[in-house]
């Protein structure tokens, strides 16, 4: 009888749980978010909650307004002028097709080794006007719907973003009471080894944390060096959205190919064809190189973790997963390590 009661008592809360799990599933990411980014800016906010006199509800809402001027008034700007560029860009895309085009410019026609073939497969693309029709018309349609898919990312980003700032100000307001319960309830389940990790995943988060948004600068400097070199308009802007977008693969390429676009279409075909090359080799590339240094250097964590785990991460979770993707092989291998190293005290042999 006793047994009974036990396993029903064990059901019930399974059920519990699984019931919660499934309300608060649709705004898991949301929440994981806003624990993400009140960890990395605690510091801050405790800084703040001093100068105002020690008041948690005050000192939460003026850090949630601060949050909401960083995080979604740039979002939202770029998202009402997507549509708008996306338009412009396919026009400038469809001008393209329409008009004949000029001969590749003498600079590229004398580079060693490549410089005639490139002239040569210029030539035989041109002297068509149906053949570049055809080739170009093949990337207007992806751009097309990858344009309109990026504005309405866009758009649930600032949704999801609304629901980050709504948690994120009660972590702010009952942080300390939120902190000490999660460790209590650490601690009961997995004693010493919990808190263990609880202060790795912590430390974890800080790290990529600062290697995305390191890379988010070093790209952002980067593009706009690209940008005013080869005379786009408005480099700073350009620069500006390349930053925000930098957390996804196909926000800079956007950025930067639309820009080329645009200097293909005024004429500026050598600059065009330069800022292409600049920003496939250049710009697209700081993410694969400066990330994963970022966040090992910060941490002390072994590569050959964080790149799957970021990669991994993002593939499996969406954006929030660059954070979760390390963090949880970390812990992974912080546990293995722990479970290793009590086998060998058990056995009283030395690793």
């Amino acid at each position: 009888m006793a047994e009974t009661r036990q396993l029903a008592r064990i059901g019930l809360v399974a059920l519990l749980i699984a019931g919660c799990l499934a309300v608060l599933l649709p705004f898991m990411a949301a929440i994981l978010f806003a624990v993400i980014i009140c960890t990395c800016t605690w510091p801050y906010y405790r800084k703040l909650w001093q100068h105002l006199g020690q008041r948690n509800t005050w000192s939460a809402l003026a850090m949630t307004l601060l949050l909401l001027i960083a995080l979604m008034l740039p979002m939202a700007y770029i998202a009402a002028n997507m549509a708008d560029s996306t338009s412009l860009v396919l026009e400038q895309l469809r001008s393209t097709l329409e008009h004949p085009q000029p001969a590749l410019p003498k600079w590229l026609r004398d580079l060693p080794l490549i410089g005639d073939q490139l002239n040569d497969l210029w030539q035989r693309i041109t002297s068509s006007q149906q053949e570049l029709t055809k080739l170009l018309g093949r990337f207007y349609e992806p751009m097309r719907k990858l344009g309109l898919h990026l504005v309405q990312l866009m758009g649930n980003g600032i949704m999801q973003l609304v629901m980050v700032l709504f948690v994120a100000f009660f972590i702010y307001r009952d942080g300390p009471l939120l902190a000490k319960g999660l460790k209590l309830v650490i601690h009961k389940i997995a004693g010493g080894l919990g808190l263990e990790m609880l202060e790795i995943a912590e430390s974890t988060i800080k790290a990529v944390m600062l290697g995305v948004f390191g890379t988010a600068v070093a790209q952002a400097v980067v593009a706009y060096l690209g940008f005013a070199i080869s005379g786009s308009p408005a480099p700073f802007l350009l620069a500006a959205a390349t930053f925000f977008l930098s957390v996804t693969a196909i926000g800079p390429p956007l950025i930067w190919g639309g820009a080329a676009l645009w200097l293909f279409n005024q004429g500026d075909q050598g600059w065009a064809i330069f800022l292409a090359l600049y920003g496939l080799l250049v710009i697209s590339s700081v993410d694969n190189l400066i990330r994963p240094i970022l966040i090992s250097r910060s941490s002390n964590l072994p590569m050959l973790l964080i790149v799957p785990g970021v990669l991994g991460g993002a593939v499996a979770f969406g954006f929030v997963g660059i954070f979760l993707g390390p963090t949880l092989l970390v812990l992974g291998l912080a546990l293995m390590q722990h479970w290793v190293s009590q086998h060998h005290m058990n056995t009283g042999n030395t690793p």
